[in-house]
This record gives structure tokens, sequence and C-alpha cells, in this order.
């Protein structure tokens, strides 16, 4: 069996007396899309800052790739040129074009020249269908189309896995298909992805795997037909039924496909 791409291990995080994570073990094959579901406040966010020292741990180990990143002596800047991450809100620089706040990071980080910088950066905007949004300012550009480029700047970094943390929670309902159609493709391609949403539909119809946190640990972790259609534990199913409900019924279909006969 081949090495993980992501390995978690005895993970912890305080921020002061408060304990946000404690004893995670979570492990994510290459290629494989993970979804990580749960309330607010239940560590979410802070475990996936973890996985590229956004948030250094307080105890435990991260492995991405084969480097345990975790390691005082690791060069995290190299690590993360590997790992794309991706927010709630969009961090593009307003003063500079669509293309630009993609070649910049390149440049200053890979080193490219100002035309392999170009190149990559037209190959990942027609990727994330913007193409024609190349000479753009963010201003002009929807919440939507801000957050497929805040993505095409990600992967014009050539990461090997993608972090994204609640990519859709700042969008209009209307403006949330298209991004999600971006992460599709990109689970299609065999991009490893660690996702944490509230896109249950999302999360059924994508993901290899659904984590559900609460409280600092995770509590389930299946196929998604098992943890959203079949949870094991009451809060999880509480927490289920709060979210989806009334769509409850079609989100499960989506999870088990032979229960939309009859």
């Amino acid at each position: 069996m081949s090495e993980p791409e992501i390995r978690i291990s005895d993970l912890y995080k305080s921020f002061g007396e408060q304990e946000v994570l404690r004893g995670i073990h979570l492990e994510i094959a290459q290629g494989e899309v993970v979804c990580v579901i749960g309330p607010s406040g239940s560590g979410k966010s802070t475990l996936l800052r973890c996985v590229n020292l956004l948030e250094q741990p307080t105890q435990g180990q991260v492995v991405v790739g084969g480097t345990e990143i975790t390691d005082p002596d690791v060069d995290i800047d190299i690590v993360r040129r590997r790992i794309g991450m991706v927010f709630q809100h969009f961090n593009l620089f307003p003063h500079l074009t669509v293309t630009e706040n993609l070649t910049l990071p390149q440049r200053r980080v890979l080193r490219r020249d100002k035309g392999a910088a170009g190149r990559v950066a037209a190959l990942n905007l027609a990727k994330v269908g913007l193409a024609d949004k190349a000479d753009a300012y963010p201003s002009s550009l929807s919440g939507g189309q801000q957050q497929r480029v805040a993505i095409a700047r990600a992967l014009a970094m050539g990461p090997e896995v993608m972090l994204f943390d609640e990519p859709t929670s700042a969008l209009d309902p209307e403006l949330v298909g298209d991004v999600l159609a971006v992460m599709r493709t990109l689970a299609q391609d065999g991009m490893t992805m660690m996702v944490v949403t509230h896109e249950m539909t999302f999360a059924c119809e994508v993901a290899d795997r659904v984590v559900f946190m609460d409280d600092g640990v995770i509590t389930d972790d299946g196929t998604p037909e098992q943890v959203i259609r079949r949870p094991r534990h009451e809060r999880t199913r509480q927490f289920l039924s709060r979210l989806l409900d009334p769509a409850m019924a079609d989100i499960r279909k989506l999870a088990d496909p032979s229960d939309a006969v009859g």
C-alpha cells in the first residue's frame, strides 16, 4: 500500500486554555477527496490550517507527501509550494489585474520569468473558465468569479494537494455552482483535496470520504453514504437534520441512488 498523501497523527491545538483539536488522526490517500463537515467551532478550519502550518500544532505530527512538516527543521516554504489553499475570502490584490494576481506569486516564490508565469496563468484561468477576464480587475468580478481566480492562483503554483476552507460560504447562492463545478473538475482530474464545507450535495457527489468533526475530535469517518445517509453517532444525525431539512431526502438519494426509485 502506498504512503498516504496526508497523514495527521495525534494532533492537538490549543489557543491559550481553549483546546480546539483533541487528538486528531486522519489519513488521505493520493487523489482522494475528503470533505470535513461539522458545526461552527468544531475545529474544522483549524485542522485545515494545521496541514500547511498556518497554525502551529500544540502537539502531534503532520506529514504531506512523505515530508513531516511539523519537523522543526523542515523548510516550510518549500513544503507549502506543494500545498494550495483557498480561503473563504478571496484575498486578491485589488490593484492588480487577474493575470497579475496569478503571476506575482509564481515570480516571487517559484522564480519563474514573466513569460513563463503568464503562460501558466493563462492555462489555469482557462481551466476555471475565466480566460476572458485576464485583464480585468477584481472589483469588476462577481464573488464567484473572484473565488475561481483564487483557485486558479493556487493551481498556478503546481500544488500536489489542495485545501479548501469553506470556499463558497461568502458567496451568494446563485454563484456557488460555478465554483463547485471547478472543484468537481479538479477531483475528476485526480487532485488530492481536503475540503471544509457545508455543501452536502457537493460532498455526496464528489467526496470519496466525509469526516464529521465535533468539539475538536472526529466522530464519523466514512463514505458519503455512511456518514450522511447512515451516520453512526447521534451528534452527526442532529447536525445533519438541522442543516439539511427539508432537503434531507434528496441529499440522501444522492448518497444512495438506488433509493431514488419509489
